[in-house]
């Protein structure tokens, strides 16, 4: 966009009507400066606590996106072709499950199966520690004479410590699979629909999307780490996937609350892109958002720890494993996707444009100054030296962000 300066070349002739073109970016050098002169004056943690937006997260957004979209690619590729894991409850089946002995070790059970049917068992694993220690064999439906079959070879091959007693079958048929599998995408449809109600509601439109689409980037990040890990989708992991979806559209609406606050008045100023207010709110709250985080993750691995080695609980297992991935993957969408996202569709605006091409002119100094009062009309105000300016800024930067008033 081309802007009519006027000013005195170097033997002093007036030149006036010169053209001066502005391409420079919304995170400009200025600013890279600024930030680099904060980086060098306070440490690492001084930066975190303080907020002085001096990490340059919205500025660097196309490099975030790519980390993003390689992950979504990987998820996608990973889903398409590995598919999951699913539980007993979702695709029906027999699972039998009996107490440890010295000798039950997984392919000793794996062997003493596939002897008595004649074909492998889908899964054996075991859950708990010591006396509570269990092993857990899923495999097809199969009829009373066949689980009656089953538990026979096992008593044969690991008796006396394992006995009749001791052998526990379940049934669940494949419609009831079929019934939870609906149940569950109904809920999860369910709450995603009352989540963008709220966000409707609650934030402008161009902060809506973005909330959503953090969303749908944790919903698919999550459920492409259960495909590649192969970890085993029950009830309980739908249970957790909706818990920490909670948890990162609160996240998400922290920092964009506290993004609507930085830039109420933005446009009515000359002093920061909206761009820049946005990275200072994500500064704002990073160190909250590590808390949070942190905070969440350590009860979560204490149930997993309690749950497989101490009590052999299958499903607080299944809770905490969703749980974890869920919230890492949200503290990061909340802080690298979705604010990023948000300037960019804010951008597109056309007010938003008009105001940073402001506040880039301002800072380059390329707008042409006031006439002086009671000046002719022959003789204007020389233009501000850019060097001077940018290099006053970097000097003048205080931990708060914050610039000295010259006097």
């Amino acid at each position: 966009m081309a802007r009519e300066t006027s000013g005195r070349d170097d033997s002093g002739r007036e030149d006036s009507g010169r053209a001066v073109r502005d391409e420079t970016p919304v995170f400009d050098q200025t600013t890279e400066d600024r930030n680099r002169a904060v980086a060098q004056k306070h440490s690492l943690l001084s930066r975190l606590y303080t907020g002085t937006g001096a990490f340059e997260i919205v500025g660097k957004r196309k490099m975030w996106y790519l980390v993003s979209a390689a992950i979504i690619a990987i998820c996608l590729i990973s889903i398409a072709v590995r598919g999951f894991t699913l539980g007993i409850d979702f695709e029906g089946g027999t699972q039998i499950s009996f107490k440890s002995t010295s000798e039950t070790s997984v392919s000793a059970v794996e062997d003493a199966f596939s002897e008595a049917m004649g074909s492998d068992p889908q899964t054996v694993q075991t859950a708990g520690s010591g006396s509570s220690k269990t092993v857990q064999i899923r495999t097809e439906t199969l009829n009373q004479a066949e689980t009656e079959k089953i538990s026979a070879a096992l008593v044969e091959r690991f008796g006396p410590d394992l006995t009749a007693n001791d052998i526990n079958s379940s049934d669940v048929s494949s419609t009831w699979g079929g019934e939870i599998t609906q149940k569950a995408l109904l809920a999860l449809a369910v709450f995603l629909v009352i989540v963008l109600i709220y966000i409707a509601v609650r934030f402008d439109k161009e902060m809506s999307a973005a909330a959503m689409a953090s969303l749908i980037f944790d919903i698919v990040c999550t459920a492409g780490v259960y495909s590649l890990v192969g970890f085993e989708v029950t009830p309980a992991t739908v249970i957790g996937l909706l818990t920490i979806l909670g948890f990162s559209l609160y996240d998400t609406v922290v920092v964009f609350d506290k993004v609507e606050e930085n830039v109420r008045a933005v446009l009515h100023t000359t002093r920061r892109t909206y761009g820049e207010q946005a990275n200072l709110a994500v500064n704002q709250t990073l160190m909250r958002s590590i808390n949070t985080t942190v905070i969440s993750v350590l009860p979560i691995i204490a149930l997993m720890i309690i749950a497989v080695w101490l009590l052999g609980v299958g499903t607080l297992k299944d809770l905490g494993l969703i749980q974890l991935v869920g919230v890492v993957v949200g503290a990061y969408s909340s802080i690298f996707f979705a604010t990023p996202l948000l300037v960019t569709l804010k951008e597109r605006r056309s007010d938003i444009k008009t105001h940073t091409a402001k506040v880039l002119a301002r800072r380059s100094g390329s707008d042409a100054e006031p006439v002086a009062a009671g000046v002719g009309a022959g003789s204007r105000r020389s233009t501000v030296d850019t060097t001077k300016r940018s290099s006053a800024a970097v000097d003048d930067v205080r931990p708060s962000g914050k610039r000295r008033r010259s006097n």
